[in-house]
């Protein structure tokens, strides 16, 4: 990928994150990333392409952090690791998670990744820690997560902190 691309698929996110994938052009994209509307559309075809590059990236660095959680073999670093996931989102994958959000609700399709392997690794380390109902902790645990990263997403201000301690807790994770 050249210079010039990087630069485009990063502010497109930002812009998709910040204003809407329906809220923004190609020509604003182009604008601020200073190059020509057309070496988008030569490079992506157009915006629908380059939202798809976007969200391949994306998907291909959610994979890689996935990985550590599936192939965990200790069922309570699996919980912690989910767990600590929301809290340990990095500037960039805040705004492409912030984007995943937003898609979900703007465009009615699925377009967040899959939470089978996800879910299907989390009932795996509950039964494995004898818990009663390993399907329904899983998915509370996914409930969690998500109502967290709404809160992290939006620009307003929540004091978060005393979450993760609490949720350890509760799992009994130190």
């Amino acid at each position: 990928m050249t210079e010039k691309q990087a630069r485009i698929l990063i502010v497109a996110l930002q812009l998709f994150a910040k204003e809407g994938y329906r809220g923004t052009s190609t020509r604003q994209v182009a604008q601020k990333a200073e190059v020509s509307e057309g070496l988008i559309f030569r490079h992506f075809g157009n915006k629908e392409g380059l939202l798809h590059a976007i969200l391949k990236e994306g998907e291909e660095r959610a994979q890689k952090f996935m990985a550590k959680i599936v192939l965990e073999t200790d069922p309570q670093k699996i919980i912690e690791k989910m767990l600590e996931f929301p809290f340990e989102v990095a500037k960039y994958e805040k705004e492409y998670w912030k984007l995943i959000y937003m898609l979900k609700w703007q465009m009615a399709e699925k377009t967040a990744h899959s939470k089978g392997p996800l879910m299907r690794t989390l009932i795996h380390a509950f039964s494995e820690l004898g818990y009663e109902q390993p399907e329904q902790e899983a998915l509370l645990i996914l409930v969690y997560l998500d109502g967290i990263a709404h809160l992290l997403l939006t620009d307003e201000e929540h004091d978060l902190e005393g979450l993760l301690p609490l949720l350890k807790q509760k799992y009994n994770i130190a």
